[in-house]
């Protein structure tokens, strides 16, 4: 009798074991993807899922905005490949689809604004090295029209599926936005300033 008591504590502490388990993959699982997603609000994401391949000024790897400066900010819609909403593989190439787009902070764009491309953009073909060989959309938006308000560290884009704006795709990028000189960039400047100095006296 006393076997088989242990035998059934044996099979529900192995199976509560398990089933901890499972909840802790899943927990980790969900965090993960919350950590790799910023938060949207359901209905955003429902008419607005993130399949979209974005570099914010491709030319900038730190991807600095200074509202105080810039009057204009450049980001390269890639081509990407995904599954969409009806469960059918879907290529989205910037180059082929109708110029629908707006850019900025997240809530802007959440209620409808954002920043419009000041033209059509501009087809930038692959560098002869480049690995997926593929066309980008270039497109220039202006600053003041985004939304920001100084230390945001992500940038939005929207692609409308049609002119009622209400669905359609989203991408997002690392941006460091501030307005006027960020500390850490003007310590380094005064830093260099001053070491030039001290080079210029010890020549003299």
């Amino acid at each position: 009798m006393k076997e088989r008591q242990s035998a059934t504590s044996n099979d529900s502490t192995k199976s509560a074991t398990t089933t901890r388990r499972r909840l802790l993959k899943g927990a980790l699982g969900t965090a993960a993807t919350a950590a790799a997603v910023p938060s949207l609000s359901s209905v955003a994401a429902a008419h607005f899922p993130v399949q979209l391949a974005i570099d914010i000024q491709p030319e900038n790897a730190e991807n600095f905005i200074d509202l105080s400066e810039h009057d204009t900010i450049t980001v390269a819609v890639e081509q990407s490949e995904f599954v969409n909403n009806d469960g059918d593989s879907e290529t989205f190439d910037p180059t082929e689809r109708a110029v629908r787009y707006r850019f900025g902070s997240r809530l802007v764009l959440e209620d409808g604004e954002g920043a419009r491309p000041v033209d059509e953009g501009e087809i930038k073909e692959p560098d002869d090295d480049a690995a997926d060989g593929q066309a980008s959309l270039v497109l220039t938006f202006p600053v003041d029209e985004m939304g920001f308000d100084g230390g945001e560290e992500t940038a939005w884009l929207y692609w409308e599926r049609d002119d009622s704006g209400d669905h359609g795709y989203a991408g997002f990028d690392s941006v460091r936005v501030y307005r006027g000189q960020p500390a850490s960039r003007s310590l380094i400047e005064q830093l260099q300033r001053l070491l030039s100095g001290e080079t210029a006296s010890s020549s003299n």
